[in-house]
Parts: structure tokens; C-alpha cells; sequence
């Protein structure tokens, strides 16, 4: 069983008021789509959330985000993390991109 599985599972109260509160952000934060799914899978790459880096790839690219836009957030996070965002994350971006839906 997958960790959301679980969550939902165990406690559904919860899971529904953390992505309805998730969604309100997105939907109010002022950015369209594309641009809210770059900008976290850099915060989540610069976190090490390698579940959400992968799954909001496939997020980003069904918002219109090229390859090239999704692995550009992951390098930009040289510039506030370092290496090891790169190095552990470009490759597996670059995959999961390739094998989203269109």
C-alpha cells in the first residue's frame, strides 16, 4: 500500500482537508499551472521529496511544461542547494517525463 493509500485509509478526514487546502493555494497563489508545478518540484528537489518531484513531473507536463522547463527547475537548485539535488534528481525527472502522459 502506497503512503496516500494508507493516509487515506487511516484517517480520509485528513487527507481530504489537506488537498482541499492544497488546492486552494494553488488555485489562489497567482501563478497559472505550469508555472505552480515547476516551482515545486524545485522546492521539492531542494527538499529531497523524491515522490513529489516525480509525481508533479507528470503534473508539470500535463500543464504544458516542456522537458527542457522541468529540468531547468530541478538545475536551478544548484543555486540554493547545491549538487545533490542534480545529481540525484535530473535523471529520474528526465525519465518520469518521458513516461507521463501527454
Amino acid at each position: 500500500m502506497n503512503p496516500f493509500e494508507a493516509w487515506e485509509k487511516e484517517n480520509p478526514e485528513t487527507m481530504k482537508a489537506f488537498f482541499d487546502y492544497a488546492g486552494v493555494i494553488e488555485k489562489d497563489c497567482g501563478l497559472d499551472a505550469k508555472t505552480f508545478q515547476l516551482c515545486y518540484i524545485a522546492l521539492q528537489v531542494h527538499r529531497g521529496g523524491t515522490g513529489s518531484v516525480l509525481g508533479h513531473t507528470a503534473f508539470a507536463k500535463k500543464a504544458g511544461a516542456t522537458k527542457q522547463e522541468v529540468l531547468g527547475a530541478v538545475l536551478i537548485t544548484l543555486m540554493t542547494s547545491g549538487i545533490n539535488g542534480v545529481v540525484e534528481y535530473l535523471g529520474k525527472v528526465a525519465e518520469a517525463y518521458d513516461n507521463a502522459p501527454e
